[in-house]
């Protein structure tokens, strides 16, 4: 299945409505200088952590963070509270691949997006088992696939350039729970700027977790 937090949109709009609703204004002020070139003349630096979350899970947290040595405590507290561990770098990051992503909903007409999306250079078209459908492109052709699909007018719901994991890891709905807790906490910390995780939970467990 395509379940995985990084490919299904459905899913990762999920997460992200239960983690984006309530960022505060100074967390979003400060994502904001920090895309503009740091606060105050404050150096920030991207460091990538690399984990494993409940049931085994690959997990990758990118930061922007002006303290490496603040940012990796808050990070590995995370990941031990929650079941997890933090690992060496490229302990998990082989299980993915960086590709630009078009997120359809599944009304759309299958083989008329396939034929488009191969037309227009992109790399493949997975359908996920709730029948939305991902087009998937080489990073640096992002844009002029996304650019020849909106001109054959199939405009995407989400498009972004992404890390996608080669294989999902089904999890059991107390791992899943645990797993939940690991993205939320993960994605509260204010260094922190995009979680990618290989693992599956099942519609069931979201939608008990949204009720």
């Amino acid at each position: 299945g395509g379940d995985d937090l990084s490919g299904n949109p459905r899913l990762r709009a999920a997460v992200d409505n239960a983690f984006g609703n309530n960022m505060p204004k100074d967390t979003i002020e400060r994502a904001i200088k920090r895309g503009s070139g740091g606060v105050d003349g404050e150096d920030f630096h991207e460091v990538r952590y690399e984990g494993y979350g409940p049931g085994g899970t690959a997990v990758m947290v990118d930061c922007m963070t002006d303290n490496r040595n603040r940012t990796v405590a808050e990070v590995r507290h995370v990941f031990s509270k929650c079941g997890g561990s933090l690992g060496t770098d490229g302990s998990v990051s082989y299980m993915f691949t960086k590709v630009g992503l078009l997120s359809y909903s599944s009304d759309v007409n299958e083989d008329a997006l396939l034929e488009a999306a191969l037309e227009s250079g992109a790399a493949d078209v997975v359908v996920n088992e709730d029948q939305s459908i991902d087009v998937l492109t080489e990073p640096d052709l992002f844009l002029d696939v996304k650019e020849a699909m909106v001109v054959s007018e199939y405009v995407p719901i989400a498009a972004e350039i992404t890390m996608r994991a080669d294989s999902n890891n089904g999890l059991d709905s107390e791992a899943a729970e645990k797993m939940i807790r690991l993205l939320d906490m993960l994605e509260e910390l204010d260094d922190v700027q995009q979680v990618y995780s290989n693992a599956d939970i099942s519609d069931a467990i979201l939608t008990a977790f949204d009720d």
